[in-house]
């Protein structure tokens, strides 16, 4: 029987399974490299969280070897790695988190009606066979067997009943509940919860775990109320991302049961001081911002405008504040730095956002900050945050710009001419071309120099900071034979933020030929 492990005031802890890594990444154009995801690892490890979802090993090499390094670096928390119920991907897994101190296989197959008719095309029979077998081969290699009856919210209940006990008595030590396409509502999800713990015989030799998807704005609130009918493992996410409207909120879920402790009854291993600066981190290497209003950790979350609002919080913060910015990590002050600031200064600034560097990490980091500082007068959170994101996202470099120049402006025809260093043959190469605008004309002359031809799918400009002299951040997302890949910069100037991000995209594609990047559906 699976002991339910108490806090000193005798509450229930929630386990926490953040998958990022895997459910969140798959959010269109959020594909990380291996060093953006053990930068990742390593904060939800620091974090508190008690599971991390680092992966899909059998959907490529590249994630494969992801689930690998960060197996053999986190020690604190348990690392899962997603399979099917298939062989195959199995043994991938079972491979993948071989190193992990704690390692888990988290299998899953389909059992809704709707899937079992339109996607595997099995009876209710096999699809029984098909789990019990998938957690049987897992338990092989691990103790720790995870399995989820996919768009289980939307199955009959007396077969999802009979699943559940099935699987459980074949070896799984946690059963999750999906609610795969955001369907449910609370109500009815505390039902299943409440119906499953009534009908399944071996219930308690597992954890119950809910993952919920955001499709209907429900995530979190289904999350919640699945806690009330005794699920203790919520499977979510950082910002919420992952597929389509995404997942529930990590952060939203842990403070609702810290701020509301007195009406749910349980609590998390969370340190909650370092969500806000986590958010930041998994939004600068995805590429997906977080919206301003968003709760707990958006921009405006702690901003208050209204002049009745400014003078309650100015004699009783709690008479408009339910939490204290600093309970989620929100700096104390904005600490703008300047060309004169010291190494110290930008040190302990780095470790305020949440960034542990090395040394010879803050050396570089401290190198590339001076060269800001001498362009733009102040140096803002946002800006440090882009030095440390370009360090860790980097990719292997085919092609680097030496020099850029452009002309344009109205009744000119947009020229732009470019100097490119060949990175493996050690040569300069220069052209020009002509364009409809100057970054299309600096797409056009990359192109003709890389000989590598793609489709620009999205590009995406902003301000990452306030002011004239803010930096500009470039996003873009590029197409060549079906797979698609993000490019990203900065630069005080934004033709020179527009052609870098556009060259780190084909430099991408250059690193990703031949590894395949599309991931079968998960729950």
């Amino acid at each position: 029987m699976t002991d339910v492990q108490q806090t000193d005031s005798d509450q229930p802890i929630v386990r926490i399974f953040d998958t990022t890594l895997r459910d969140g990444e798959q959010s269109p154009g959020a594909s990380l490299n291996r060093a953006a995801k053990l930068e990742i690892a390593r904060k939800l490890e620091r974090l508190g969280v008690d599971i991390i979802e680092a992966g899909f090993p059998i959907t490529s090499n590249d994630d494969f070897e992801a689930v690998k390094a960060i197996s053999g670096e986190v020690s604190e928390c348990t690392v899962a790695g997603l399979a099917r119920c298939v062989e195959k991907d199995i043994l991938r897994a079972a491979e993948a988190v071989r190193e992990a101190r704690h390692p888990r296989i988290h299998v899953f197959c389909a059992t809704s009606k709707i899937h079992r008719e339109h996607k595997l095309k099995r009876a209710r029979e096999e699809i029984l066979k098909m789990s019990v077998e998938g957690v049987k081969l897992a338990k092989r290699f691990v103790e720790d067997v995870e399995f989820s009856p996919e768009d289980a919210s939307r199955t009959e209940i007396d077969f999802l009943a009979e699943v559940v006990e099935a699987t459980i008595a074949a070896g799984a030590t946690t059963v999750n509940i999906p609610d795969t396409v955001g369907y449910t509502t609370p109500e009815r999800f505390h039902q299943i919860i409440t119906e499953l713990r009534e009908r399944v015989a071996n219930i308690d030799q597992a954890v119950i775990s809910v993952h919920c998807h955001n499709d209907l704005g429900l995530a979190v609130a289904n999350s919640l109320s699945a806690i009330l009918a005794g699920a203790r493992q919520v499977e979510c996410t950082i910002n919420g991302i992952g597929e389509r409207a995404g997942n529930a909120a990590l952060e939203e879920i842990v403070m609702a049961l810290k701020v509301r402790n007195d009406h749910y009854g349980a609590t998390t291993r969370i340190e909650t001081a370092r969500l806000y600066p986590l958010s930041r981190t998994v939004a600068s290497l995805t590429g997906i911002s977080v919206q301003r209003n968003k709760a707990i950790v958006g921009r405006n979350a702690f901003a208050h405008e209204a002049g009745i609002h400014q003078h309650g919080v100015m004699q009783h913060a709690e008479t408009y504040e339910i939490m204290r910015p600093e309970d989620v990590g929100v700096p104390a002050s904005e600490l703008v730095l300047g060309k004169h600031s010291g190494r110290h200064a930008f040190r302990d600034r780095l470790e305020q956002l949440g960034h542990r560097l090395n040394d010879e990490q803050i050396d570089e980091a401290f190198v590339q900050f001076k060269e800001l500082a001498d362009k733009k007068k102040e140096v803002f959170d946002e800006d440090i945050d882009a030095i440390v994101e370009g360090m860790i996202t980097e990719v292997p470099v085919s092609w680097e710009i030496v020099s850029l120049q452009t002309t344009a402006g109205g009744g000119v025809i947009a020229t732009a001419t470019i100097r490119l260093r060949d990175v493996k043959q050690d040569r300069i190469v220069q052209d020009a071309a002509t364009g409809d605008g100057p970054v299309d004309a600096v797409y056009s002359v990359i192109q003709r120099i890389t000989g590598v031809t793609v489709k620009l799918k999205e590009y995406e400009l902003r301000a990452i900071t306030g002011g004239k002299e803010a930096q500009a951040e470039v996003l873009i997302k590029v197409q060549q034979n079906g797979r698609t890949v993000r490019g990203r910069a900065y630069s005080v100037d934004i033709v020179e933020a527009s052609a870098k991000a556009y060259l780190n995209a084909i430099n991408t594609m250059i690193a990703l030929e031949g590894v395949s990047t599309e991931a079968p559906e998960g729950v």
